[in-house]
Formats: C-alpha cells, sequence, structure tokens
C-alpha cells in the first residue's frame, strides 16, 4: 500500500497549532488564568515562526496556506492578547479600555489583510502581528507581578500604530 501525505499538512499542523495555543490563551484568560493565557500566546509565537520556513523548505507554499496563517494569526496574536489585556488591566480604564481593547485586534488586521497583498520584500512594513502580541503577552506577564496599568495602555497603543505604520523593519 502506498499512502501520499500531502506535503502542505506539515506546515498546516503548526499553524493550526498556533491557533489551538490562540484560543486556549482566550479560555484560560476567561478562567482568570492569566499566566498560562499570556504562556499560550508565547507558545503560538513560536509555532508561527516555524510554519512559514517549514512551508518553505517542504516546497509546499500556497495562498491558501499564507490566508489560514493571517486567519490564525488573528486570533492568538491579535484577540487572544487584547482580551488578556482587557481581563488584567484595561478592565479598569472604563470605555478607554473597550477601545484600546478594539484597538489592538484591528490594527493586527488590517497590518495583516496589507502583508498578504504585497509582494515579499527583505523588509516589514509596520511591526509584524505576531511581534507585536508577543510582546503584549510578556508584558502581561510582567503586569501580573509588578502592576503598570497605564504604561501597558500606552504600550498597547504604541504597538497598534506600529502595527499600521509604514515604517520598514528589517526582517529577522
Amino acid at each position: 500500500m502506498n499512502v501520499k501525505i500531502n506535503k502542505n499538512i506539515i506546515p498546516n499542523v503548526f499553524t493550526f497549532f498556533n491557533l489551538t495555543c490562540g484560543m486556549l490563551s482566550i479560555i484560560f484568560t476567561l478562567n482568570s488564568n492569566f499566566k498560562i493565557a499570556a504562556l499560550m500566546i508565547i507558545l503560538a509565537a513560536f509555532m508561527d515562526r516555524y510554519d512559514g520556513r517549514i512551508a518553505r523548505r517542504f516546497d509546499a507554499v500556497s495562498p491558501l496556506g499564507k490566508e489560514l496563517d493571517s486567519l490564525c494569526d488573528l486570533i492568538s496574536f491579535g484577540v487572544a492578547p487584547a482580551v488578556l489585556s482587557w481581563s488584567n488591566f484595561l478592565i479598569n480604564f472604563g470605555i478607554i479600555g473597550y477601545i484600546i481593547s478594539i484597538i489592538f485586534p484591528i490594527a493586527g488586521a488590517y497590518r495583516l489583510a496589507r502583508f498578504n497583498v504585497t509582494p515579499f520584500n527583505n523588509y516589514f512594513i509596520g511591526v509584524p502581528i505576531t511581534f507585536a502580541g508577543f510582546f503584549l503577552a510578556v508584558d502581561n506577564l510582567i503586569a501580573i507581578s509588578l502592576p503598570h496599568n497605564i504604561l501597558s495602555a500606552i504600550i498597547m497603543l504604541l504597538l497598534s500604530y506600529l502595527m499600521v505604520c509604514k515604517i520598514k523593519f528589517k526582517k529577522f
């Protein structure tokens, strides 16, 4: 028996694990387990780092994979960090907290859409959502032990701006 495995499955497994971590982050946040929620976002970032590399290595890059990656990234690095930040510190800011928690995933969605329609370059235009979500998760971990709510809100707004700005960042 000769079983042929679709080479796109391998990078997609990493992409779906990224999404799984993002969803687990939201679930842990809803259960007020902010530390584990932040760690799930960080783990998702490591999975996201390798899905594209694996796709290129196995010559499994596809438009579907690119779109799938972006949809998963929006959950893991846009929605999950916003929900975590809302529950961890923005809840204390009233309507301003609502606005900040909504701006972050909107900026991330715009950043991902712009990335998907831009030809490949050796630089990023705006900070990648993966970096912004990862950084926000780390900030939330710090805020658990050392509350700095106003600074965290400013960081979140700054990251939102950096995702949509036209500043070029070297790919790492």
